[in-house]
This record gives structure tokens, sequence and C-alpha cells, in this order.
């Protein structure tokens, strides 16, 4: 049982890890953002995926950690948390201890990224609401206004105005 504890918090001090890069990788991200810089932007997708990767395997890992803790411990084929494993270890301080430090970090790390994420959909958000005025403004540039004509259904035509300076019927 020592060995699983060691490996499942092995296991969750590796996805801290992998959670503090996504946070450093944060700061970078928000500048290309920012700064139009997309090749940037793009590696730094890269990476992010990389570690949403190395993050999936560390989650696999630590369940099927957490469910051969639960077969050592007698409750086979119940699906365990770490929080179940700190109330249970009441005559283990030392790895109770351990494992409310573990989870405490991994909390911490993975709230700060969900926040930073937050931060970054607002600022990706707005990026494409520039991008879409911008799209409509050159739209209205190039586009005459409309006439006032009227059909016989008493709506306007829809009529567009020449671009030429001027009118060649006079």
């Amino acid at each position: 049982m020592a060995s699983l504890m060691d490996e499942l918090l092995l296991t969750m001090d590796g996805e801290t890890e992998q959670y503090e890069k996504l946070i450093s990788l944060n700061g970078e991200k928000k500048d290309s953002i920012i700064h139009k810089k997309l090749d940037v932007l793009e590696a730094i997708t890269a990476q992010e995926q990389a570690i949403a990767d190395s993050l999936l395997e560390l989650e696999k890992r630590r369940v099927k950690l957490l469910g051969s803790i639960a077969t050592v411990m007698g409750h086979d084929g119940e699906q365990i948390s770490v929080s179940w494993m700190i109330d249970n270890l009441s005559n283990q301080p030392v790895e109770q201890q351990q494992l409310i430090n573990a989870r405490g970090r991994l909390k911490e790390a993975a709230s700060n990224v969900q926040v930073l994420n937050n931060q970054v959909q607002a600022l990706l958000r707005q990026a494409l609401e520039m991008v879409d005025f911008d799209i409509q403004l050159i739209k209205s540039i190039k586009q005459a206004p409309q006439t006032s004509n009227y059909g016989r259904d008493a709506n306007t035509t829809g009529s567009v105005l020449s671009r030429s300076g001027f009118d060649a019927k006079q």
C-alpha cells in the first residue's frame, strides 16, 4: 500500500506541475492575443495540447491507482476519491497530511488555470468582435448608400447609388 500511496502522491504532484506549466504559458498567450502574434499563439496552443495530453494520462493513472488502493483496502469495485482516502487514513496521519497537501496544491493550480482560461476566453471574444467590426467597416466602405426609391408595394427597392463620380444621364 505504501508504494501505491507514494505513486499516487507522485502522480498528483505531476498533475500540479503540468497545471503550473499551463499557468506559465498563459502570460505569453495573452501577449500574443493582444499583439496579434498568430504564429506565437499557434506554438503556444500546440504546447498546451501536449500538456493537456499529459494531464489526461496522469489523470488516468491517478484513477487506476485509486482503484488499486480500493482493492488493497477491501473496497474492490468501489469508486474512491482522494477525499475518501483522506477521511479513511486517520490512523496514518503522515500519509493523510501528504494527501491533504497534494490535493490542496492540485486544486489550487486547477482553479488558477480555470480563472486564467476565462480571462483568455474574454480576450479572444474581444479580438473576434474587433475582427467582425473591421469586416463590417470594410464592407460599408465598399458599398455605396442605398437610394430612397420605392416600388409599387411601398417598400424600398434597395437600389444602390453608382460608385462613379459623374451622372452620365445629364
